[in-house]
């Protein structure tokens, strides 16, 4: 005969109480047996009404039956509630709310010590590296913060999306996969309830995975901020370096620009006034003798070879010698030429069609490859090895 009552624990389908294996998928009953209705091992169900000192044989044979015959164990008694997927009365609490989300991504203050060993693990061997340890981000670190809480806040919305806690706000948000523990999770051999369980480790897991997660987000944004910087610090000491130039082109022109008619004819009435004077005052300037010079004024120059260049001693961090160059001590650099022409990180040494070396190329690469990540095309400059003579001797 055929309980309604039991169910195969593998596929769910009707099985008799008497069965040893399933007709439908083959499953042995022997090792585990049919469950209920409400998911609980009637096996063991047997078990417990045999143990049970308060009835009789004839009544501990009768609940069997009744539980054989697909009868509701929790409403008889003989065992606990396996499908609520609620926690017990004691350790339930209060519901997240959307503010509570990753309270470690929220109190974060991006100073990790972690975060930033990545960074330079990161970095290690390029400009970006170099500049870090010479400081030139720090007068930029209020800007890194204000744009890491904007993306600090993308990443809640969409912590929040992935949580359950607020709808997503446009149709690509509905692309979040939500990541929210079961409803219902009870063994289906003994029916008892682990969503109890189940909800401390997702607390456990969830809280530990925000801590790193924050490490990321601070590591991974200050490195691209980083580098973003120093790509637009570079264009802006162009555009600086171009601006100087023009102000010097206009400078000039306007000296070497002709004077206008008027001008010179208020100086050609000037000068014969002046050809007009007679008496005394004619004939005693042109007695006065002309005065000479005791001696000839020294030349500002330094020499055949160019003025003496001042002497410039780098004292930070070895990381940070070229930026420190790049920005004190370019005028240390040897002008055999004694052209009077400052050098400039900007100022392009060669050209070609694959593009144009600059000072600070030169400087970068030495301070981190030495004379051999130099390119041939930077030694066709002469100024390449007075560049190299400046920065060691600083």
């Amino acid at each position: 005969m055929s309980m309604g009552g039991v169910y195969c624990p593998t596929c769910e389908a009707g099985v008799e109480v008497t069965a040893t294996f399933c007709l439908s998928c083959g499953h042995d009953l022997t090792a585990q047996g049919p469950i209920t209705a409400t998911g609980h091992d009637l096996n063991q169900l047997k078990d417990v009404i045999r143990l049970r000192d308060d009835l009789s044989m004839a009544e501990k044979f009768d609940m069997i039956a009744r539980v054989e015959d697909g009868a509701d164990p929790i409403a008889l008694g003989i065992a606990a509630a396996a499908d609520d997927g609620d926690l017990p009365a004691e350790q339930t609490g209060p519901s997240p709310a959307a503010g509570d989300v990753a309270p470690a991504l929220q109190n974060a203050t991006w100073d990790s010590t972690a975060a930033n060993a990545a960074i330079e693990l990161a970095t290690e061997g390029s400009k970006v590296n170099d500049m870090k340890k010479a400081g030139v981000f720090e007068k930029e670190d209020e800007t890194f913060v204000e744009a890491m809480n904007l993306g600090r806040k993308a990443t809640l919305e969409l912590l929040k999306v992935s949580q359950g806690l607020v709808l997503p706000a446009n149709e690509a948000l509905q692309s979040v996969p939500i990541m929210q523990p079961p409803n219902k999770s009870f063994c289906p051999k003994c029916g008892s309830d682990i969503h109890a369980n189940a909800m401390l480790q997702w607390r456990k897991w969830s809280d530990t995975s925000t801590e790193v997660l924050t490490m990321q987000l601070e590591a991974a944004m200050r490195t691209s901020l980083m580098h973003l910087s120093a790509s637009y610090r570079d264009k802006i000491q162009d555009l600086q370096d171009q601006l100087s130039d023009a102000k010097k082109a206009v400078e000039g022109a306007k000296k070497s620009a002709p004077v206008p008619a008027k001008a010179n004819e208020k100086k050609d009435s000037k000068e014969k006034g002046e050809e007009k004077k007679t008496g005394k005052a004619a004939a005693a300037t042109k007695a006065a003798p002309k005065k000479t010079n005791a001696a000839p004024a020294k030349p500002k120059s330094g020499g055949l070879f160019g003025a003496k260049k001042p002497k410039k001693t780098y004292e930070g961090e070895p990381g940070g010698k070229a930026e420190w160059f790049l920005e004190e001590a370019l005028d240390t650099v040897y002008d055999p030429h004694g052209t009077g022409k400052p050098v400039k990180g900007a100022m392009i040494l060669a050209r070609s069609s694959e593009g144009n070396v600059r000072v600070r190329d030169v400087i970068r690469i030495y301070a981190v490859e030495g004379e051999e990540g130099i390119s041939d095309l930077a030694w066709t400059s002469p100024l390449t090895k007075y560049l190299i003579e400046a920065y060691d001797a600083c």
